[in-house]
């Protein structure tokens, strides 16, 4: 699976779960011990707001605080939709990938960025659906993509606040529990 189709399904995994939130689920707990389901889909939001930015060169000083606090608004569901789209058009735009962006960490490669963006987008799919009672969206062929990716920078994460530490999970443990387990959640 390529970059591409992994940031489409994991964008399309989040947004589902999105979707199926009541008025009453808003306020709910999720995996993420800090965040209610409004949070974490805020959190997403946000994220998806600064891509097509930092793939146009900007810096986060550019950026500055634009997206700073709730960018949910009165309807979340077409907070995500509007961000989702403006995020996955800009990072389908011809030669965007060979770019670099200015990340906190630096700057970085541009197929960096949307791994670790596709892997945000689908470990925070498993969140929300799990907050929400659903049925994990992350596929098993996602999953194991993601995994590849992500094994090498775990290490590097720990201890940025970025995920918890991997959780042990049974050795016939499919790959979406796998993936969520390795950055910190238990799939039981």
């Amino acid at each position: 699976m390529d970059l591409l189709e992994a940031h489409g399904q994991a964008l399309r995994a989040f947004g589902d779960a999105v979707r199926t939130a009541g008025a009453a689920d808003w306020g709910r707990r999720t995996p993420c011990a800090a965040w209610t389901v409004r949070d974490l889909v805020n959190h997403v939001v946000a994220e998806q707001l600064w891509a097509p930015s930092l793939l146009a060169g900007a810096t986060l000083d550019d950026v500055g605080d634009r997206f700073d606090g709730d960018v949910l608004g009165a309807d979340p569901v077409a907070a995500w939709d509007s961000a989702a789209e403006a995020a996955r058009e800009a990072f389908l735009d011809d030669g965007v990938l060979e770019r670099a962006v200015h990340l906190s960490s630096g700057l970085a490669p541009a197929r960096e960025y949307a791994w670790q963006m596709t892997i945000d987008a689908a470990v925070h799919a498993w969140d929300l659906a799990t907050a929400l009672g659903l049925p994990n969206p992350v596929t098993e062929p996602l999953a194991w993509r993601l995994l590849d990716v992500v094994r090498p920078w775990v290490d590097d994460w720990q201890g940025l606040g970025l995920f918890d530490p991997p959780v042990a999970v049974h050795r016939d443990a499919g790959a979406a529990a796998r993936l969520v387990a390795l950055l910190g959640r238990d799939p039981r």
